[in-house]
C-alpha cells in the first residue's frame, strides 16, 4: 500500500494515509504531538476532531499516540484508532520494524558522502538536550544513523538519514557532533533560528507491516511549503 496523495481538512490536517485502525498525518512544524506544559492544542487533539466530524462521531474519539516528533521537525505521524492496533503498533516501534527516513538540510558539507554514526546519549532533562559522546558515559544509551549526502543547494547540503535508534533528539545531537547541525537549530548549533521557528528537519517516508492487516505500508510527507524544502529535486 503506497500513500503519496495527500489530503488537507480545514484544520490544515494532511492525511496520508488511512483505514479503519490507524490514521497516519504530515506535522507542520510548530505542532505539538501530545499536549504539554505549554497548553498548546495537541496534533493529537486535530486529529481527534478530524476523526469525530468525518464519521460523525457521538462521544470520545479513541486516538493512540504511537510515538512522537520533536515540536520544530516536520513529517510522519502515526496514531492507533483502536485499542486493539495500539500495543501492536507500540511493539512494532520498540523492536524497531518500523522504518522510518528522515531529511535534513545542514549548512556544512559531512565528512563523508555516507557514513554510520554511531555515538553514546546523554540526556539532559532541565535543558531538554542530548548530549552524543564518542564513548559510553554514565546513564548514556546507544544512538545509531545512517546517513548519505542527496543534493548539494545553494549553501547548504541535504542529507537522507535512516534510524537504527529512535534517542531523544537523536539526529539533531549526531549530525551537530560531526560538524553539520541542521538549518534553524539554534540548540544544536546552527547559528541562527528560522523565521518560524522550525528547524529543517522532516520525517519523510514510513514503512511498517500493517498490525491487523498485515501487509505492507509505505507513507511518504511532502516537505513543508518553503524554497529550500521546494529545491529537493
Amino acid at each position: 500500500m503506497n500513500s503519496e496523495n495527500a489530503h488537507s481538512n480545514k484544520d490544515n490536517l494532511q492525511v496520508l494515509y488511512e483505514d479503519n485502525h490507524i490514521i497516519v498525518v504530515n506535522k507542520r512544524p510548530g505542532d505539538i504531538v501530545q499536549g504539554d506544559k505549554t497548553g498548546d492544542k495537541p496534533l493529537s487533539e486535530v486529529v481527534k476532531s478530524f476523526l469525530k466530524e468525518k464519521y460523525n462521531k457521538p462521544g470520545n474519539v479513541y486516538l493512540g499516540v504511537v510515538h512522537r516528533l520533536d515540536r520544530p521537525t516536520s513529517g510522519i505521524v502515526l496514531f492507533s484508532k483502536t485499542s486493539k492496533a495500539l500495543p501492536r503498533l507500540n511493539k512494532l516501534f520498540q523492536q524497531k520494524d518500523a522504518k522510518k527516513t528522515y531529511w535534513a538540510i545542514v549548512k556544512n558539507r559531512p565528512p563523508q558522502e555516507q557514513d554510520r554514526l554511531v555515538h553514546y546519549m546523554k540526556r539532559n532533562s532541565k535543558q531538554n538536550k542530548s548530549y552524543a559522546h564518542i564513548k559510553e558515559v554514565p546513564d548514556s544509551k546507544k544512538a545509531i544513523l545512517h546517513y548519505q549526502l542527496i543534493q548539494e543547494l545553494d549553501n547548504y547540503f541535504v542529507l537522507r538519514i535512516d534510524l537504527e535508534t529512535g534517542r531523544h533528539h537523536q539526529i539533531r545531537s549526531q549530525l551537530s557532533a560531526i560538524g553539520c547541525p541542521i538549518k534553524g537549530d539554534l540548540k544544536y548549533g546552527f547559528d541562527r533560528s528560522n523565521k518560524d521557528a522550525s528547524i529543517h528537519l522532516h520525517a519523510r517516508e514510513l514503512q511498517f507491516i500493517h498490525p491487523v492487516k498485515n501487509e505492507l505500508v509505505h507513507v511518504i510527507a511532502p516537505a513543508p511549503d518553503d524554497s529550500l524544502w521546494n529545491a529537493i529535486k
